[in-house]
């Protein structure tokens, strides 16, 4: 089980900070696919970045409760 973090005395859900870290690593990759012409080759772009988001979301989930566990 992963507890709240303490923040400043402010106690934040680590679902909140997996968000945080998911959605800044899709705006790098997604950055990145489109530098290297990726982008083009999916058929439907937005469909892409929002399950690439919730990939993401579920590997920094498991690796947070690696690490803490």
């Amino acid at each position: 089980m992963i507890g709240e973090f303490d923040i400043a005395g402010v106690f934040v859900s680590p679902l909140l900070l997996c968000l945080l870290a998911a959605f800044l690593a899709r705006i790098l990759i997604g950055r990145v696919l489109e530098a290297t012409g990726i982008y083009r080759a999916i058929w439907h772009q937005s469909l892409f970045s929002i399950s690439l988001f919730f990939v993401l979301v579920g590997a920094v989930f498991a690796l947070l409760q690696a690490v803490t566990s």
